[in-house]
């Protein structure tokens, strides 16, 4: 999984172009390489504006960026003109806070026991999801007064984070009435890749009640497949995560947003296998005739999961190569995947080539299909032990 802070997020550019710039290991001596075209990034966030207009576009920018970089793709964004941030932890808002500046940083995770503090040394905003948040928010904005904001929850289905609607409206009063910071209501819809679904219309008309209790504050509900249920869900701000980073957020249709997201790994060794023998622990996959195999040195201790495997019995995933797509052979390992090239001619694969796991057509959500998840799992999986370039920098 992605750790924060084990590697620098940029570099000096890269030698291949100005608007490169790189980190992580050599490129020569990391199993794979991972390049995010910041450009792609941009023109989905601007899509989703346009089709947002005239409500705000935010960025989602949490787990590392959706394991593509905070550091790097804040900036990118903060360039492009977005405005206000989102981020899961404390962590995240330090990070981010110290490539974009002066910008709103709303912190979804809320208020954790004393640490209202840290959030006003770092300026970010905790999106409060409890009355007993609430309360402590206060009493710390009351006792310092520190006035950076925060956004109130409120749950309209999800039933997780955030104050029910009816205690939303009991408090509606006193904190329309007194300073108490609020610069933002939100919630969080539950099948917006599902428009058809019931919730959508009952969570958009629910929060539509709430918000008129709030007159005056600015109010968020879309997330990424939210903003494409049309103006009804798209309030004052909307948030796109997921969609930024290149992954559908209208399944059943055309993808609307560029891929932003490359994954190559470098084929560490070519062997034959006999007719009959078997790839990988567990001997799930048997040779069905003399084959073939590239062995790469990507495996789930890279973020590529397991579930990518093939066997005898089901397919797994495909890579690129040579400009083929071939079948992956037998389990993924720790730091190593083998891939099916008997396809291709001799002498068309060496070792040190590059293949591509995730590009060429192989798109994040197809990946996700195969592996029986969803894009936004295997981008925040993808390890730091890839070399990574940031393209369009």
């Amino acid at each position: 999984m992605a750790q924060a802070d084990t590697l620098p997020e940029t570099a000096a550019p890269a030698e291949r172009g100005a608007t490169e710039t790189t980190a992580g290991p050599p490129a020569a001596q990391a199993g794979g390489i991972l390049t995010v075209d910041l450009a792609a990034l941009v023109e989905n966030w601007r899509r989703l504006g346009r089709q947002a207009t005239p409500a705000e576009c935010a960025a989602v920018i949490k787990a590392d960026g959706y394991g593509c970089g905070i550091a790097p793709v804040g900036t990118a964004l903060a360039r492009a003109g977005c405005k206000t941030f989102f981020v899961a932890d404390l962590d995240e808002a330090r990070r981010l806070r110290a490539v974009v500046p002066d910008h709103a940083i709303y912190v979804l995770n809320g208020l954790l026991p004393n640490t209202a503090p840290a959030f006003a040394a770092i300026k970010a905003r905790p999106v409060i999801g409890s009355l007993v948040e609430l309360a402590e928010w206060d009493a710390f904005c009351a006792g310092s007064g520190w006035q950076g904001g925060a956004a109130l929850h409120v749950d309209t289905g999800m039933n997780r984070l955030g104050i029910s609607p009816d205690e939303a409206a009991a408090v509606a009063p006193r904190i329309r009435t007194e300073n108490h910071g609020i610069t933002l209501l939100i919630s969080h819809l539950v099948c917006a890749q599902e428009p058809p679904h019931p919730l959508n219309a009952k969570q958009i008309a629910l929060f539509r009640e709430v918000r008129m209790l709030y007159r005056g504050i600015p109010a968020s509900l879309a997330n990424s497949s939210g903003i494409f249920l049309g103006s009804a869900a798209h309030c004052d701000l909307v948030r796109p995560g997921a969609a930024l980073y290149g992954v559908n957020p209208t399944p059943g249709r055309a993808n609307p947003m560029q891929p932003v997201v490359t994954l190559q790994g470098h084929v560490a060794l070519i062997r034959s296998v006999p007719k009959g023998g078997s790839v990988g622990y567990d001997a799930v996959w048997t040779a069905r005739h003399a084959s073939r195999i590239a062995v790469v040195a990507v495996g789930y201790g890279d973020g590529w999961p397991r579930a990518l495997s093939a066997s005898d019995q089901a397919p797994g995933a495909d890579a690129i190569v040579a400009g083929t797509r071939c079948p992956l052979a037998g389990r993924i390992s720790m730091d190593l995947l083998a891939i099916d090239i008997s396809a291709l001619p001799d002498k068309a694969v060496h070792r040190g080539d590059l293949v591509t796991l995730i590009g060429d057509g192989i798109t994040v959500d197809a990946v996700a299909n195969v592996a029986g998840t969803i894009g936004y799992e295997i981008l925040t999986s993808l390890g730091r032990r890839y070399h990574r370039v940031y393209r369009n920098a």
